[in-house]
């Protein structure tokens, strides 16, 4: 049974508000049929709350960008027109046609997210291609992540779909912006599991007017603008990453919880396989607490981390949607959050692939 509208896209906390919880669950418990006007209706949210998974198993990760050739002839050739978006992340492409790459210009794709962080596809067919086309060209990159919560398609649980429309608004009269002064969360995707994405796909269907961007941050430069003194102390720290939130918040709206929830260790600063550089790996949708220090020290020290993030404009990007857009992203270095900026009368629509990576390797002091 598919609900009217899915789950928040971010993992923003709302577990204070229950007539924000009792709303949630009134929707996806009501549920009904595609509204009218989804332009790709196989890809609405499908919910099966008897869905029931096993954990995780680890797994060796064979990273496609170390295979790649650095000239990326496959990928760059001479029709290729490409615009930099900040110093740090984000390019712009033309002129690439992402369902026509060779095994070695994915690879190549894989090594340019590496280098540039967020990649942005202008004027693609993906959306239009089977689905089963769309998986096989994902798991070059690595097997699939199966969101534990989140809405997927009915048949095909690595879709991760993300939905909004105006049902909220037309049936119950009030939005979660009234609850809150804005909406931003800064995430890298379910940062909780054992081995996080890496290489990661995401393409509109359908968008609003105006607004609905996303807005993405280099945690590479976030570690590289902190002393020299500071990143030596970060080095060698774990974090907590818990999908315990998350996995409350679904029961509490009535929606599933198909794996059981994890928690798992990241070094606080990692090292990325393929350009050796390093960058924080924390977040504030799932990074609880810093292990050996006592909560008052913890609390302070990632605050000023999420602060660091969430304030730093300089190493933001702020990606649009039109049309064809695909945009690639390495969850490995950056954060991201969904602005939910646009008209609640116009529909955002979308689906995400999501390959998962290696094990986060630690940095260690030069």
């Amino acid at each position: 049974m598919a609900p009217s509208a899915a789950q928040l896209e971010t993992p923003v906390d709302l577990a204070p508000f229950d007539k924000v919880a009792e709303l949630k669950k009134n929707i996806i418990s009501v549920g009904r049929g595609v509204p009218e006007g989804v332009s790709y209706p196989f890809y609405y949210p499908y919910y099966d709350l008897t869905e029931k998974w096993a954990p995780l198993e680890v797994f060796e990760h064979n990273e496609p960008g170390l295979r790649a050739n650095p000239a990326k002839p496959n990928l760059l050739t001479p029709n290729t027109q490409t615009r930099d978006l900040s110093p740090y992340l984000g390019t712009e492409l033309h002129g690439v046609q992402l369902s026509q790459l060779s095994k070695e210009g994915l690879d190549e794709l894989a090594l340019l997210t590496a280098e540039r962080k967020v990649l942005i596809f202008r004027d693609q067919d993906f959306k239009d291609l089977d689905p089963d086309r769309q998986l096989e060209i994902a798991r070059h990159f690595g097997p699939i992540h199966r969101h534990p919560t989140s809405g997927n398609v009915k048949g095909y649980p690595e879709y991760h779909v993300v939905y909004r429309d105006n049902a909220e608004d037309r049936n119950k009269g009030y939005r979660e912006i009234d609850l809150k002064t804005n909406l931003i969360s800064w995430h890298s995707d379910v940062s909780y599991e054992k081995q996080p994405p890496g290489t990661t796909w995401f393409w509109i269907l359908d968008q609003p007017q105006t607004g609905g961007d996303t807005l993405f941050l280099s945690q590479v430069e976030a570690y590289n603008r902190l002393s020299p003194e500071f990143r030596k102390r970060l080095e060698g720290l774990t974090a907590v990453h818990s999908a315990v939130d998350q996995a409350e918040y679904s029961k509490r709206i009535g929606g599933p919880v198909r794996r059981e929830a994890v928690e798992s260790e990241h070094p606080l600063v990692r090292v990325h396989p393929v350009t050796g550089e390093k960058a924080l790996y924390l977040n504030e949708g799932f990074t609880r607490r810093i292990i050996g220090f006592k909560k008052e020290e913890s609390d302070n020290l990632l605050k000023f981390l999420f602060d660091h993030l969430a304030k730093s404009a300089d190493f933001q990007i702020r990606a649009s949607y039109e049309p064809g857009t695909v945009v690639i992203w390495d969850n490995r270095v950056t954060c991201h959050s969904a602005t939910r900026d646009f008209n609640p009368e116009f529909r955002r629509h979308a689906v995400r692939l999501t390959p998962q990576a290696e094990v986060p390797v630690p940095a260690k002091s030069d």
